[in-house]
């Protein structure tokens, strides 16, 4: 039997996906390796992003069932709980100022 699970991902162009149909016994690294032939080289570290389903981590050996989407994540320019500090700091020093 088969599944078929999409792969998605974030890069600077925009999201790219893929849909792919693969082994029941496929894990993410083999729906990696498949995705990469059609995503292509340049979207991003193929080799050390992390990857999930549906926003939850998941390891490269786990098995995903059919209909997942597996993602891959890359780092965020900006932590996200740095950058609300800053914008709390701002509106706080504007209010002050008034």
């Amino acid at each position: 039997m088969a599944k078929r699970c999409r792969v998605v991902c974030d890069t600077d162009a925009g999201i790219r996906e893929c849909e792919l149909t693969l082994p029941d016994q496929a894990d993410i690294q083999a729906a990696l390796q498949a995705a990469r032939v059609l995503l292509g080289e340049a979207i991003l570290d193929w080799d050390r992003a992390a990857t999930g389903i549906y926003g939850r981590a998941h390891q490269r050996s786990h098995v995903p069932v059919d209909g997942d989407r597996i993602e891959l994540y890359r780092p965020l320019p900006v932590d996200p709980r740095q950058a609300r500090r800053e914008r709390v700091r701002t509106a706080t020093s504007k209010r002050k100022r008034r």
